[in-house]
């Protein structure tokens, strides 16, 4: 994706943001979030790296940020993951007389990046307005590049002092290229999302986030559960387990050279969270 078509993404999305006051002015004005949610700027990044040197090398590295900023009628939230991988495996190459030879490579072995933006306008305690963006990499995947902006009713099912859970569905537009064509293809989209937090002990308690895109050619879900401990008030240990998978598996896998055949990619992570 060029730099023009993610500005066009994010502009296209502020301003549906900036309008949605006027669908609602109403609801704004005598509403207020529910909970006791911090108001202003809040949010955490987490990092976790591998390496070996020596008899085996390899590198991993994967990275994150969230960010919100909550006022009395609006939601802000970005988020970003980065994740990248590097190892000796073995290739096949042609060798002398064209006979296949096997030999050992260090090569990028995962290459993905995810950038993520919401506007909410809260209506009332229970229900929000929601405007999302999500752009997504991976030069390992049967698509070069993932874009999906989608307008959602936002819905907070529990909210208490231990227990958080809220979903969001509404209607949308994908923007994506194939890996190994040259032409960008849009498509409309349902987007739904699940959202659930619940506190174990006082320093420790789970995460699931689910987020499905349907559309015609392919559904995309991506479901992460993460356990959070927390050592201190600034950090926090964190392990996540991340499913993504996609309902049809597009021919255009097989030009990837980097990519393989499966539906569901798996990721287990363990970080270093700092809170901010």
């Amino acid at each position: 994706m060029t730099p023009r078509i993610i500005v066009r993404i994010i502009c296209a999305t502020l301003l549906l943001a900036l309008s949605l006051p006027a669908l609602a002015v109403g609801s704004a004005s005598g509403g207020a979030t529910s909970g006791a949610d911090p108001l202003g700027w809040s949010g955490s990044g987490q990092l976790g790296l591998a390496a070996t040197t020596g008899n085996t090398r390899s590198q991993n590295l994967n990275a994150g940020f969230d960010l919100k900023f909550q006022s009395n009628n609006w939601i802000y939230h970005f988020d970003g993951s980065a994740l990248r991988s590097q190892g000796v495996i073995s290739v096949s190459l042609p060798g002398p007389g064209g006979t296949p030879v096997n030999v050992q490579q260090y090569r990028v072995t995962a290459n993905r990046y995810t950038l993520g933006g919401s506007a909410a306008l809260v209506l009332n305690p229970e229900n929000r307005l929601v405007s999302t963006m999500r752009y997504d990499h991976d030069n390992f995947s049967a698509y070069r590049y993932q874009a999906a902006i989608a307008v959602s009713w936002g819905h907070v099912l529990i909210k208490n002092a231990s227990t958080d859970l809220d979903f969001e569905l509404g209607p949308g537009v994908k923007r994506f290229r194939t890996e190994g064509a040259s032409a960008n293809h849009t498509a409309a989209i349902v987007r739904g999302a699940l959202n659930y937090s619940q506190q174990l002990t006082a320093s420790t308690h789970i995460e699931n986030h689910l987020l499905i895109e349907a559309a015609s050619f392919d559904t995309f879900a991506e479901d992460t559960t993460s356990l959070v401990v927390q050592i201190n008030k600034r950090l926090a240990l964190k392990v996540s387990y991340q499913i993504r998978h996609n309902t049809k598996l597009n021919n255009v896998l097989l030009l990837n050279p980097y990519g393989g055949v499966a539906k569901t990619d798996t990721l287990l992570t363990t970080n270093l969270v700092y809170n901010f």
